[in-house]
């Protein structure tokens, strides 16, 4: 298999767009940084930054509910802590958002734009160090921060069956690989991967929401993905999750291929 990396993704904003980058450095039980380092938390829901737990998508504004969030076209620096986000082309927000007056100047615009979409104002919460992941901690695994992957393979496939192209980005990975079989890496569970100067414990399949059936170009729903998955495949799952567990740089153009295991010798 001669698997390659295309491209890095980072969304430092749960639930909005994505932010290409070409090499990153990963390290031990982390996420890629910066990843879901902010959420939109719903009115009623309660997070103590001092003490961050991990809370179901359901807490937050999100694609699956608010499909009207893939108008907005986001942008983070996380040097100056600056928010820049456009609709059509055109600039509707420019705030620092690690700054109490630019927090709150990010919270009214989306008071505003959301409307009647959510019940009450959301805002924007962090906490340092932790991430907004849709991802609870899996079994032999020390940690919940993950590496998600998808293999543009199985995306072509589940393309043939909807018989319609699909935009990757619908699947919001954090790397997306090109060169291994479709669904290889369903194979690769409980296994490492090796990713540029990396290693990758590979935890879990994705099982897939609503949020896949908002095409990211349009905002609107055109395919029902998790239905068509389970039509035409027998399961809700597209992409991985892995937890770095030897960090290191990353960079599109990487091979991305299972570790090998060492050969026994044997004495004769």
């Amino acid at each position: 298999m001669s698997a390659r990396l295309t491209r890095i993704c980072r969304y430092a904003v749960k639930g909005m767009s994505p932010e290409p980058l070409t090499r990153v450095v990963l390290a031990p039980g982390k996420c890629l940084p910066g990843d879901r380092r902010f959420a939109l938390a719903r009115s009623a829901t309660e997070f103590d930054p001092r003490h961050p737990e991990w809370l179901p998508k359901t807490k937050f504004v999100m694609l699956m509910r608010e499909e009207r969030l893939a108008q907005l076209q986001t942008r983070f620096d996380p040097t100056s802590g600056d928010l820049t986000i456009q609709q059509n082309g055109r600039q509707v927000l420019g705030a620092n958002i690690t700054e109490n007056a630019g927090r709150e100047s990010a919270n009214r615009f989306f008071a505003a734009f959301l409307g009647d979409a959510v019940d009450g104002a959301p805002r924007l919460v962090e906490a340092p160090g932790h991430t907004f992941s849709d991802a609870e901690r899996r079994p032999n695994s020390s940690t919940y921060q993950y590496v998600s992957i998808v293999n543009l393979a199985s995306l072509r496939s589940l393309e043939q069956a909807v018989q319609a192209p699909l935009d990757p980005i619908r699947f919001r990975a954090n790397l997306y690989i090109d060169g291994a079989p479709a669904w290889a890496e369903f194979d690769w569970v409980e296994s490492v991967l090796i990713a540029g100067g990396v290693r990758l414990h590979v935890v879990s399949r994705i099982t897939r929401c609503a949020a896949t059936s908002v095409n990211p170009a349009t905002a609107v729903r055109d395919v029902n993905v998790p239905a068509m998955l389970r039509e035409a495949f027998g399961h809700g799952d597209m992409g991985v999750y892995a937890e770095v567990i030897a960090g290191g740089e990353v960079a599109v153009g990487d091979s991305v291929a299972p570790e090998r295991a060492e050969p026994t010798q044997t004495r004769g």
